[in-house]
């Protein structure tokens, strides 16, 4: 017998390479992890220590139709890395942090950038502007076991099949065993989070009907309209 006072709500989940469902716990994102990204947004990428905001786990969904949010006339797209942990833990060090990998996914993290720049305007939070509903399509996770670890590599996306961002893994600031490393130090983390690893430059407007392509080389890639 349940105890439960309503349904249990539906796991998020997304596919992974090959069969099975990786389940999500947490969702983390990284800001301005790559230098001409953080400079077009009009910050200095070498003064600044990592910074992190979250995502809901049901906002990242694997689907080749993203509904367009309401309360938007500027909704962005940021193509990025997505880590996939199998373990965790606190104060994690940069050398060990790769043996906490499950795998790797291509994924989006749309935002609502006139929600966020009122925001930032205002000085208030912009947890609006990037945990709304559907904000983080993302591809399969692919395992280690597959794809390894993902030093260098190209990174873009394409709208409509004209490239609009083309950078390459190699320009984090903040690489991926750091990036765990430092998350760890601030929160206990664990098996099924998922961490977006920040975007590299050329970000943009995207509008409904447009088709979003984003590829990591030796990842993968995920497509999907916004409808």
């Amino acid at each position: 017998m349940s105890d439960l006072v309503i349904d249990r709500p539906e796991p998020a989940m997304v596919p992974v390479l090959g069969g099975g469902v990786f389940p999500i716990r947490r969702v983390f994102c990284v800001g301005r992890n790559y230098a001409a990204h953080a400079r077009e947004m009009g910050s200095d990428p070498d003064r600044e220590p990592p910074f992190f905001f979250t995502k809901p786990a049901d906002a990242v969904r694997a689907s080749q139709q993203i509904p367009f949010p309401p309360a938007t006339s500027s909704l962005h797209f940021e193509m990025e890395q997505v880590i996939a942990l199998k373990s965790g833990g606190s104060m994690i060090s940069s050398a060990a942090a790769l043996d906490h990998v499950y795998g790797y996914a291509p994924g989006v993290d749309l935002t609502r950038r006139d929600l966020q720049d009122e925001a930032k305007s205002m000085r208030r939070p912009w947890d609006m502007s990037k945990g709304f509903d559907d904000s983080g399509p993302i591809g399969a996770i692919v395992p280690v076991s597959q794809c390894g670890h993902p030093k260098s590599g190209r990174i873009s996306l394409d709208v409509n099949g004209r490239i609009r961002q083309n950078g390459n893994l190699a320009d984090m600031i903040w690489p991926v065993p750091d990036i765990i490393a430092f998350l760890s130090n601030l929160v206990a983390l664990k098996p099924g989070d998922l961490i977006f690893t920040g975007t590299p430059e050329g970000v943009g407007q995207v509008d409904r009907g447009d088709t979003i392509t984003g590829s990591i080389e030796g990842v993968g890639s995920l497509t999907f309209q916004l409808v």
